[in-house]
């Protein structure tokens, strides 16, 4: 089952790249696949819009001459703007502008009741921005309305900002206390502004159209290309990054800090279990003879209980045994196994003939 998630979701991604290169029906074959093998709402959300899209995509267009020859009678201006007019959009998507003009709220704007769920907002503004969007949509008040269609679902999808959106009924409550708000009021729209553009929005969603260029409002009026905005954007994030970075590395430096600084204090040990250029001198301990190295001045350095300091390497000796016995016992049961896995007597002998010297000492050592 998981298999079928993994690949449920790699067709999923290669939907939404699809989308983003207006491959509808390759798109929708994806999805209906992804559904197939793992269903999800993220799967049928998006099926959903992308279907409507490739029905969008693969109407007939009504040729030009067509359209000459039904205005034939008319003036010639008058039909020069009627073959724009039907070049450029269609009646349907001139009734979706027409409709939000009328709209008073952001609710009736997404056509959605005010108990309506997150999921319900986004699956209406999915239908509304696909139908709404400039490079789609070429009507006259198109770009206005996507713009309104944005703000709402951003609204309606901010839970803090939706309920001061339901809190402040009335207009002329809005006007009075939006103020001291967070979110400033729109005067021309009749409602609250988001504090991203509708392109920023659409883009979240399906991630843009590609080769167009959207300019976008920044702090103090000042209006900019998107990419100059996005570019603002990304510098400012990565500086934030980079500070934050600093602020989750600060406590790793100071442990190593800290860490150097306490080498400066800190002694040699007295004894080493291994011979070594500083451990050169050999002792052995009174009770079980286990042999420890020492430095050339131990005699006049080492001023304490030499029977406890015995102890202890006898302990510390002891340990290093039983971690080298268990690691020879693991060894001979592995090699073991895979003899009687191959079903090889000759080997199963051999290793149950490895010889295990740590484990022998130490149990010589404990007798």
């Amino acid at each position: 089952m998981d298999g079928n998630k993994d690949e449920a979701n790699r067709c999923t991604e290669l939907a939404e790249r699809c989308v983003r290169e207006k491959r509808f029906d390759e798109a929708v074959k994806f999805l209906k696949k992804a559904q197939r093998l793992f269903p999800t709402k993220k799967a049928e959300d998006l099926l959903a819009t992308v279907t409507l899209m490739s029905k969008q995509q693969s109407a007939k267009v009504e040729p030009e001459a067509e359209v000459r020859k039904r205005h034939g009678n008319a003036s010639k201006s008058n039909g020069a703007q009627t073959q724009a007019s039907a070049a450029d959009y269609t009646d349907e998507q001139m009734e979706h502008i027409k409709r939000i003009n009328k709209c008073k709220d952001y609710y009736e704007i997404l056509a959605v009741s005010k108990d309506a769920t997150d999921s319900d907002v986004k699956k209406a503004y999915r239908k509304l921005a696909l139908h709404l969007h400039p490079d789609k949509n070429r009507a006259p008040g198109a770009n206005e309305a996507f713009k309104a269609v944005g703000n709402a679902a951003k609204i309606l999808m901010d839970p803090e900002k939706r309920k001061q959106y339901d809190l402040y009924g009335s207009e002329e409550e809005r006007l009075s206390t939006t103020r001291h708000s967070h979110s400033h009021y729109n005067y021309s729209r009749g409602g609250f502004e988001a504090d991203v553009t509708a392109e920023e929005l659409f883009n979240m969603f399906f991630g843009g159209f590609p080769q167009q260029e959207f300019y976008v409002r920044r702090g103090g009026g000042r209006w900019m290309r998107q990419n100059e905005a996005q570019h603002q954007h990304t510098h400012s994030q990565q500086q934030a990054n980079t500070y934050t970075t600093f602020l989750q590395m600060l406590p790793v430096l100071l442990l190593i800090i800290l860490t150097m600084m306490s080498s400066f204090f800190m002694s040699d040990p007295i004894y080493s279990l291994h011979q070594s250029s500083k451990y050169s001198i050999q002792r052995t301990t009174q009770n079980l003879k286990v042999p420890y190295f020492v430095k050339d001045n131990f005699h006049t350095e080492y001023d304490g209980n030499l029977k406890r300091l015995e102890e202890l390497v006898e302990k510390e000796y002891m340990t290093f045994l039983q971690h080298s016995c268990f690691r020879e016992r693991n060894y001979k049961e592995n090699m073991i196994w895979r003899a009687r896995s191959l079903g090889d007597h000759d080997k199963i002998q051999k290793a149950r003939n490895i010889d295990m010297p740590s484990c022998r000492q130490y149990q010589g050592m404990q007798a």
